[in-house]
């Protein structure tokens, strides 16, 4: 009882510090999901309030639409979505790339599936990848409420460990033009090193990374910097964009063993 009394008063304080950092909170809860530390009744909650909002308000068949019915939820409430500054600075890179085959590391919501495909070329295609089933059909179906087709993008329910080889097995891909990682931050290096063997990174990659500012990323940065194959063009807001020269064999073998031996 006490601590009701307690706690009330502070409701408003609470809401302010939400609001105020609510795309910190959607990061946050990303990476929970991923780490199974929140219920899969909690996660479907969240997932399913911002997939009704989005499905009643937001004009179907219009990519534009249904993104600013995303941010219009988000000024209010903790959604899942990388949000509109972090969803510009995704944008810039898309359009840098203008890649043929593109893959999206965790699809959540769908909502940045929506932009990369707003922004591919007529004859480009995104492969996106989310291991939770339940996110997964969330997140394909606000993808096709937004007017794209299963023609331009593939939906991979699957740890990302799974579907990076399922994509020359299974659907013959065998160059990547930009890769956008989202997921689990843990799985960011052993997942570029899983490309980099699969020879599915062309030369000049484009590579967009979120929460690189997470304690978990620090491998995955100190991989990056160590390797003469990669170059941070752009960094902010807790993300990077990263881009891929192609290396021989030998010059690759170095790397590797030069970053297993610091290790």
């Amino acid at each position: 009882m006490w601590m009701s009394v307690v706690a009330l008063p502070l409701l408003p304080v609470i809401a302010t510090l939400v609001f105020h950092y609510r795309e910190r909170v959607g990061a946050l809860c990303r990476s929970v999901f991923h780490r199974r530390k929140m219920s899969s009744f909690a996660q479907r909650s969240l997932e399913r309030r911002t997939h009704s909002f989005v499905l009643m308000n937001s004009t179907h068949g219009q990519p534009e639409s249904v993104l600013q019915t995303f941010e219009c939820y988000s000024q209010t409430q903790p959604t899942c979505s990388i949000g509109q500054e972090k969803g510009e600075f995704l944008d810039s890179a898309v359009s840098r790339a203008a890649p043929l085959q593109a893959l999206e590391l965790g699809t959540h919501c769908g909502y940045s599936a929506i932009r990369i495909l707003r922004l591919l070329p007529a004859s480009g295609k995104l492969y996106t990848v989310e291991q939770d089933p339940d996110t997964a059909e969330v997140g394909e179906e606000m993808i096709l409420v937004a007017g794209f087709k299963h023609s331009q993008f593939q939906l991979l329910v699957s740890p990302s460990c799974t579907a990076i080889p399922q994509l020359q097995l299974q659907f013959g891909v065998q160059s990547l033009d930009l890769v956008f990682m989202d997921h689990d931050v843990a799985e960011y290096l052993p997942d570029l090193r899983a490309l980099e063997e699969g020879g599915l990174l062309t030369k000049g990659c484009i590579i967009v990374v979120n929460n690189t500012h997470l304690p978990g990323a620090k491998e995955f940065l100190r991989y990056i910097h160590n390797s003469s194959h990669y170059s941070v063009c752009f960094q902010a807001l807790g993300m990077q964009e990263i881009r891929y020269q192609a290396a021989n064999t030998t010059e690759e073998l170095t790397v590797t063993l030069s970053y297993q031996m610091v290790t």
